[in-house]
């Protein structure tokens, strides 16, 4: 029996979801400050965040985050601007709210009060709440005009299963009155079945409200932003009136009724409320990652044995040749619609950065820009969560060391503020992540002097100029004269390439001096499913990615004459080294008939791998090699054939390394 999802994990979940849109939502703020829209989607955030806090039980939560709308209710009633110190207040105090999300035991109180003691002191003053004190009652606005409404409400049946209290929803109406209105609620039981029908799990009743208040209808729908999906909800406005503490219900007069209603089969969530309706048959739902993960792996053993099934059906019956090609066209669709499924949108990803580039540029004083093209380049989710760390440390390192400061850009002829650029495009199966700057590019100097210094290469050797630039990847490489927080200890450009080569892919540097520098991250699109080429060396079965591979050709017998150390061939007047495969595999034999030379790029750099067959294209379900093969890094994975043999998957760029180690072994002995 499956069970059901942590209301508290869900809410987690979603909540950071909420964080990172509010987040954005201050970000675009503080360049438009005047901005209304802006203005109530963030109220909307925090109000959503404290309200589900409270339903949730993540108390302390409600607590702080009321204290950071009521700021925003000031901002949003026009009786506080939205100034970039408040918006820097609120950034960190979201710091605050994570974490009391995410690890609440071992959340700082004192930070939290200090947060609400800094706002506080921005109006008038106050007296900051401790962290984990109930939320205040709702302030009566400032325009004190009171209101009568009429508010009818049913809830889905199930609601109360998932966390949902009617009772907090009736707090909130009655807090809505404050001291100067009333509040009046009626209990709807028509709908009450008979006790042999009655579901003790499911609301079987509604609520009728006789509410007078100084607040808006806004606010009033505002107590409903969880449950307005499933709910029907009627709010009706009367006419102006002075509030008898005596009276009953009033009747409606004059009425203008605004209702709403939907039949959705689940609450509202907090991410889902804070979210503009979706188009009409558009919709979406949450599915838990490792569902998506189960379902990839489903599908690649499917893949596998849709390939044995073509392998036994060779010389069939045309019927069941039939059948074969129609279940390979099925399992063709059904690996591209589960692939697509685990593609998202890198923009996700870019969105995250410009709180770094705001908070990197304050702490070194530097004006820095950030731009982005190419949003809309979709990755496997997989290789999106290992990219954050390798781009943050880009990011910080273009900032730190590639941009200059104002004087020395005016001095340069260039503008005062800075630029770093995030691109991503796709390239074929793979795709291109670029960070760029306009600063100073690259010190080759100091970076021969380091590399030198460190034995990297000896004094005065000629290095190609692509390489003398890559080893800023190097394990603790830097040039930074003095340590600081945010760089100098040559750690997080390693941490870029270990990235990378975990990710099968590779890294391309280019610097014009003076003209800043740019870093390009090669990237598979999945991790999953590859296109491979299958070829043959000396009876073993190898994959080479496709999205590697340039051209086949023949290895004529007079370049397969050349018996040396240092092969090249002849390619359409272009000088191509070539690598035998056979001599990297430490086979002495010579191969019987013709070889083939598979021609691939890696890194910008074209090569030649010399194989005995090539069988054909060859649909690659990757899978983990073991532990005890770390070291054979030349090898990214294996796959399962159609006849049940085993394939080693090539990676490319750690086999021409490979090449280049046993070559200088050679020369060194």
């Amino acid at each position: 029996m499956q069970m059901s999802p942590d209301p508290a994990d869900t809410f987690r979940q979603e909540a950071a979801e909420l964080l990172e849109q509010l987040e954005a939502t201050l970000l675009d703020l503080e360049g438009a400050p005047e901005n209304h829209a802006l203005v109530d989607q963030a109220f909307r955030a925090l109000h959503t965040i404290k309200g589900s806090g409270g339903m949730f039980g993540f108390d302390a939560v409600a607590a702080f985050t009321h204290r950071l709308e009521t700021a925003f209710e000031a901002v949003r009633s026009g009786r506080r601007p939205a100034t970039p110190a408040l918006i820097t207040l609120t950034l960190s105090s979201l710091d605050h709210i994570r974490s009391l999300i995410v690890a609440p035991d071992s959340a700082e109180p004192s930070i939290g009060v200090a947060l609400l003691a800094a706002l506080a002191d921005m109006d008038e003053p106050a007296e900051p709440i401790p962290a984990g004190e109930t939320p205040l009652a709702v302030e009566t606005p400032a325009n004190n005009t009171l209101s009568r409404w009429t508010v009818r409400f049913r809830l889905a049946e199930n609601v109360m299963s998932f966390g949902t209290n009617p009772m907090l929803l009736l707090k909130e109406l009655h807090d809505l009155a404050g001291d100067e209105g009333r509040c009046a609620v009626t209990a709807l039981t028509d709908r009450v079945p008979l006790l042999e029908d009655l579901d003790p799990f499911a609301l079987h009743i509604g609520w009728e409200v006789d509410l007078v208040t100084a607040h808006e209808q806004r606010d009033i729908e505002d107590v409903f932003i969880f449950v307005a999906d499933d709910a029907q909800i009627e709010i009706t406005r009367h006419e102006q009136a002075k509030v008898d503490h005596a009276a009953g219900p009033a009747a409606p007069v004059a009425a203008t009724t605004v209702a709403a209603a939907a039949s959705a089969s689940a609450p509202a969530t907090a991410a889902q409320a804070a979210r503009p309706a979706s188009p009409e048959g558009a919709g979406s739902i949450r599915v838990q990652a490792e569902r998506l993960d189960s379902l990839m792996d489903q599908v690649g053993e499917l893949v596998i044995a849709q390939a044995r099934l073509r392998q036994l059906s060779l010389g069939g019956s045309p019927a069941l040749l039939s059948v074969v090609e129609e279940v390979e066209r099925l399992v063709s669709d059904l690996r591209d619609t589960t692939m697509s499924i685990r593609m998202l949108p890198i923009g996700t990803l870019f969105g995250r950065f410009r709180r770094v580039v705001r908070d990197l540029s304050q702490a070194l004083g530097k004006d820095v820009m950030l731009t982005t093209e190419g949003e809309d380049t979709e990755l496997d989710k997989t290789v999106i969560e290992s990219l954050n760390d390798p781009l943050v440390h880009l990011i910080r390192n273009s900032i730190d060391h590639g941009l200059e400061t104002a004087e020395e850009r005016r001095a340069a002829g260039k503008s005062e503020a800075g630029t770093v650029h995030l691109s991503a495009v796709h390239a074929g199966a793979q795709v291109l992540i670029t960070v760029s700057d306009d600063g100073r590019g690259m010190n080759r100097e100091a970076i021969r002097a380091k590399a030198e210094e460190r034995g990297l290469i000896a004094p005065g050797a000629e290095v190609p100029d692509s390489d003398l630039l890559g080893l800023v990847f190097e394990a603790g490489f830097s040039t930074a004269a003095v340590v600081s927080d945010v760089s100098g200890r040559g750690v997080g450009m390693d941490v870029v390439r270990q990235t990378v080569d975990a990710l099968r892919g590779s890294l391309m540097v280019d610097s014009p001096p003076g003209l800043g520098a740019s870093v390009t991250l090669r990237l598979p699109l999945t991790l999953a499913i590859i296109d491979g080429l299958l070829v043959q060396v000396s009876g073993g079965q190898y994959v080479i990615p496709l999205a590697a591979v340039e051209e086949c050709v023949d290895l004529t017998p007079a370049e397969d004459a050349r018996w040396t150390r240092r092969n090249f061939l002849n390619l359409r007047g272009d000088l191509v080294p070539f690598l035998r495969m056979r001599d990297l595999f430490g086979v002495s034999e010579r191969p019987e008939g013709f070889q083939k030379v598979v021609i691939v790029t890696s890194g910008g750099m074209r090569v030649g791998l010399v194989v005995d067959h090539v069988i054909g294209q060859y649909q690659t379900v990757i899978k983990s090699l073991s532990r005890l093969l770390d070291e054979a890094d030349q090898f990214s994975g294996a796959t399962i054939l159609g006849d049940g043999s085993v394939a080693l998957i090539l990676d490319v760029a750690h086999l021409i390394d490979f090449a280049q180690a046993l070559e200088a072994e050679r020369k060194a002995s």
